[in-house]
């Protein structure tokens, strides 16, 4: 493994156009082309394909296309979660859904991180990541953002075209832009 994959994977600035990232952004591309190409009906073939692309795939569960991530291999699914359609994960940190989850379409869980102070820096393509964590039972409404770092508790509701900035707990209903918890559940 390489310097800038041990980076990113640490959380620490890293430079997004190393080669090895590269390739398996690439590969990941070549998985997600196969993937998105599917016809209605061929659930075999999309789970056939999810097992190669995704870090670990839970019985039962199932993503729609259209599907897009940087890597697959850090996206990890619990059993019996779903992806709607539209779903973006911008896994360069480790991105974990757990079991019994329904994230709505067109959400995004997005762990990549740019240097707001240093232009210079950003010009280069530096960046940094942080995970991104769901718990069981957890469901978004459609085209919810999840920003770098956050946990989403477990029973948990996210209502629709909220932005989360910062860890929600267990059990509430959160919604807006940023994100708030509007009741306990």
């Amino acid at each position: 493994m390489g310097e800038n994959k041990e980076r990113m994977l640490r959380g620490e600035l890293y430079q997004d156009k190393d080669p090895e990232l590269v390739a398996e952004r690439r590969r990941c591309q070549e998985l997600l082309d196969e993937f998105n190409a599917t016809r209605a009906g061929q659930e075999n073939e999309r789970e056939a394909i999810l097992r190669k692309l995704l870090g670990g795939l839970g019985e039962g569960s199932w993503i729609m296309p259209r599907f897009q991530c940087d890597y697959g291999s850090l996206i990890t699914m619990g059993r019996n979660s779903f992806l709607n359609y539209d779903c973006i994960l911008m896994d360069g940190a480790p991105i974990t859904i757990g079991d019994d989850c329904s994230i709505g379409p067109r959400t995004q869980l997005v762990t990549a991180l740019h240097p707001v102070s240093d232009h210079e820096m950003r010009r280069n393509r530096w960046e940094t990541t942080a995970p991104i964590s769901i718990g069981d039972n957890a469901w978004f409404g459609a085209a919810v953002i999840v920003c770098p770092g956050v946990s989403i508790g477990s029973n948990t509701v996210i209502g629709a075209g909220s932005v989360v900035t910062k860890d929600i707990p267990d059990a509430v209903f959160a919604a807006g832009n940023p994100a708030r918890i509007i009741r306990e559940l």
